[in-house]
């Protein structure tokens, strides 16, 4: 008889949402990918890859190029220097790298404290680990974090905090204060941390994302995760990286390589090339800002609320002058009836009642329009 290590776990929310979607027709806002073209000169850089024969194992860390591309990257933007030799690793998307680290440096009896509204990894790569995942619900409407409850949270047995920010699903960021409570209680409990920042540069507002890699205390201890696939919308290739000090590095490799051993040599070819021309990366915030301040001006007139997502490109939107129904309900019912889905979040939140659903706005002007139109008339 066959005893899942995941007893619990079924199938993700997203997986559930956009098959719910592809049966009813709706117009797709729940998950977190775009819908507009990849640029061409990023493909065109793919197939002269594939064209010049970039296409036998790349090294188990990833190209020296795009290591030091993201070395680069990192200390032009964070003032933060990471050595492409020995402290950098390219992944098969950001969810391996956090698997990755996981695995690598947590064990059985541990507990790994993480934040709810939790992106749905996490959880399950913690149990794998043999470990116990200890959620702190943010504060709502503002999704802070109660530094004192987290202290409160430390047990002998803590050894690591996952952090995300900007968030998904609330588009909130986190402050330079929650940092240097962040590092305050890391460094005096010894604990690792991983920052999940995949959306690292897609800020609003003129915000600045202070990412893990800026604060000494944090850098130190700290897997820092990004993600290609989210900062030039090619979701589908898959590339990720990881970013951290040799001594955890060290750790990291020894799990990776048994894991996928490597990712796909022709697309880190072109993302080398590609990240030459900073502006490619330095102006996302800019072009997403545009989508999110579209997207809510549509359906300013509308009865739901809203906080303005500070980054990433979902906005949650407060369905409460509408329905009292239970956001996973409210949101079946507008994907099956209203033709458009959304994410429900309280299953991101041992299913406390919010009476938020989560959209992505990465989508085509015509997409939101027509989106505006559906949520407009509720």
């Amino acid at each position: 008889m066959l005893k899942s290590k995941l007893p619990g776990v079924t199938d993700s929310i997203f997986t559930v949402m956009n098959e719910l979607a592809q049966q009813y027709g709706a117009i797709n806002l729940s998950q977190g990918f775009p819908n507009f073209k990849v640029d061409p000169i990023l493909k065109e850089l793919l197939q002269k890859a594939v064209q010049d024969d970039k296409n036998q194992y790349a090294p188990m860390q990833g190209l020296f190029s795009l290591r030091a591309a993201i070395s680069g990257m990192t200390q032009q933007v964070h003032g933060a220097f990471y050595n492409p030799e020995n402290e950098i690793c390219l992944t098969a998307g950001a969810t391996q790298a956090i698997f990755t680290a996981i695995q690598a440096t947590v064990h059985t009896g541990d507990e790994v404290i993480l934040f709810a509204p939790a992106y749905d990894c996490y959880e399950p790569a913690i149990i794998l680990a043999g470990a116990t995942a200890v959620p702190i619900t943010l504060s709502l409407p503002h999704f802070k974090a109660d530094w004192q409850q987290v202290a409160d949270a430390i047990t002998p047995r803590t050894r690591m905090i996952v952090i995300n920010s900007p968030h998904n699903p609330s588009g909130v960021m986190w402050s330079h204060e929650d940092m240097l409570e962040l590092q305050r209680l890391a460094v005096a409990h010894d604990l690792l941390v991983i920052s999940d920042e995949v959306y690292e540069y897609i800020a609003f507002d003129n915000r600045t994302h202070h990412s893990a890699s800026r604060y000494e205390g944090l850098k130190e201890r700290c897997f820092v995760i990004g993600s290609f696939g989210k900062t030039f919308h090619i979701t589908g290739w898959k590339i990720g990286y990881c970013q951290a000090p040799a001594k955890l590095m060290a750790a990291f490799f020894k799990v990776h390589q048994y894991v996928v051993f490597c990712v796909n040599h022709p697309m880190q070819d072109a993302l080398a090339t590609y990240l030459e021309q900073p502006a490619r990366y330095l102006d996302l915030g800019t072009y997403y800002q545009r989508k999110r301040d579209l997207f809510l001006s549509l359906i300013e007139k509308s009865k739901f609320t809203y906080m303005p997502a500070h980054g990433s490109y979902f906005q949650l939107l407060d369905y409460s002058a509408i329905s009292k129904e239970r956001d996973h309900d409210f949101a079946r019912k507008l994907t099956i009836e209203n033709k458009i889905a959304s994410i429900p979040i309280s299953v991101f939140m041992e299913n406390k009642d919010t009476r938020l659903l989560r959209f992505c706005f990465a989508k085509e002007d015509d997409e939101l329009l027509k989106a505006a139109a559906v949520l407009n008339g509720l």
